[in-house]
C-alpha cells in the first residue's frame, strides 16, 4: 500500500454523489444495481452470573449494593436485533439506533437501559472492526476482476492520523513516574503551552510523514481524505491492521495494541463497487452488484440488509418506530 500524492483516481466517485444529504447519496455513490447496510456491532452490558435486574429494582438498591452489581457488569457485542427486542421495537433497513431504543427528543441515545435491565450503548460511528471489515472484505474480493489493485481512503480528521503546525500534540497519552524530577518536568510541558502566549508553533508529528501530511487530498463534498493504493484482498485478513501504512504506532509506543483507522472508502479498480464508511454513520454502506449485496446479507458473520436507492439514513427516517 502506497500513499498516493495524485487524487484523481477517485474522481469517478465525486460523480456520482448527490450535492445535498437529503439521501445517503451525499455520501454514497449512485448508479449501482444494489446496495447494503452493514450495521455496526452495538454494545450489552449484562452480569455473568445471574438475572439482570430491571431498572427500577436498580434503582432501590442501596448504593454500595448498586456499585457492586455495576463493577460485575461485563460488555458484549450486541446486534440491532436483539436491541430491538429488549426495547419492543423493530429492525428495519431504515432504522435509526436513537428510535430502536426509544429515546426521547432530548434523551441520551448513546446509552439506555432496557426494561428487562440491560444496558445498551450505541454502535461506532465511522469505524469498523477488523474482523467486521474482513468478514466484508471477504465477499468484495469475490464480487471484482481486480481483486489485488484498489484504493483505501481515509478521513482526514481522526485525531493522531495527521501532522500538523500547533502548540500542543492533537492526542496526548497519560503517563505515570515515580521520579518527581520527571513529573515536575511532564507538569511544566502539560501548563507552558497554554500558558505561554510567546511559544511558537512547531510541527506536530502524527502517525503519517509530513510529505503525506502536507500532501494533497482526495476531496468529496463536506469531507477530505488521505488517498492510497491498497489491495482489497489484503482487508480480508483481519490482521490488515499489522500491515497499513497508517498503522498508529505512536500509540502501540505507549502501550496500546496495534490498530488502525478503517478505511472511509474502499474500491477496487474496475469499480465493480464502493464500500462507503461515512464518519456520521452508525453502519456502513456496500455498493456492488445484486449478487455482491445478496451474499452480504446472507453471512451469518454480519447484521446486513438490502437497501434501496435513494434510502434516507437521516437522523429522522426511522418512521416505523416512532
Amino acid at each position: 500500500m502506497e500513499w498516493m500524492s495524485d487524487p484523481s483516481a477517485g474522481a469517478w466517485l465525486r460523480a456520482r454523489l448527490d450535492a445535498g444529504y437529503e439521501t445517503m447519496h451525499g455520501v454514497v455513490p449512485r448508479g449501482f444495481p444494489a446496495y447494503a447496510r452493514v450495521f455496526h456491532p452495538a454494545f450489552v452490558r449484562s452480569l455473568p452470573d445471574r438475572g439482570v435486574p430491571t431498572s427500577d429494582e436498580l434503582m432501590r438498591m442501596p448504593e454500595s449494593e448498586r456499585q457492586a452489581l455495576v463493577d460485575r457488569f461485563i460488555d458484549e457485542p450486541a446486534s440491532w436485533a436483539d436491541t430491538a427486542a429488549a426495547f419492543g421495537t423493530t429492525l428495519h433497513p431504515l432504522a435509526q439506533w436513537q428510535r430502536i431504543v426509544r429515546t426521547p427528543v432530548d434523551g441520551d441515545w448513546r446509552t439506555r437501559i432496557a426494561p428487562d435491565g440491560r444496558e445498551f450503548t450505541a454502535p461506532m460511528e465511522g469505524e469498523l472492526e477488523p474482523e467486521v471489515l474482513a468478514a466484508i472484505a471477504a465477499h468484495l474480493v469475490d464480487h471484482t476482476q481486480t481483486p489485488d489493485t484498489g484504493f483505501a481512503a481515509l478521513w482526514e480528521g481522526r485525531g493522531g492520523l495527521l501532522g500538523f503546525f500547533g502548540i500542543t500534540p492533537s492526542r496526548a497519552f497519560l503517563t505515570f513516574t515515580d521520579d518527581p524530577n520527571h513529573q515536575a518536568m511532564l507538569d511544566r510541558s502539560a501548563h507552558d503551552p497554554f500558558n505561554n502566549v510567546f511559544r511558537k508553533p512547531t510541527w506536530q508529528e502524527g502517525i503519517l510523514s509530513r510529505e503525506i501530511s502536507e500532501g494533497p487530498r482526495f476531496s468529496l463534498p463536506g469531507r477530505d481524505h488521505v488517498l492510497f493504493s491498497a489491495a482489497p484482498r489484503a482487508f480480508a485478513d483481519p490482521d490488515w491492521v499489522l500491515r497499513v501504512p497508517w498503522r498508529d504506532r505512536p500509540g502501540e509506543e505507549h502501550g496500546f495494541p496495534p490498530a488502525a483507522q478503517s478505511p472511509s472508502l474502499l474500491w477496487p479498480e474496475d469499480h465493480a463497487w464502493v464500500l462507503v464508511t461515512e464518519v456520521d454513520f452508525d453502519s456502513t454502506i456496500v455498493a456492488g452488484s445484486s449478487e455482491l449485496i445478496a451474499a452480504i446479507c446472507a453471512d451469518e458473520r454480519l447484521e446486513a440488509l438490502p437497501l434501496p436507492e435513494g434510502a434516507d439514513l437521516t437522523w429522522d427516517a426511522d418512521a416505523v418506530n416512532r
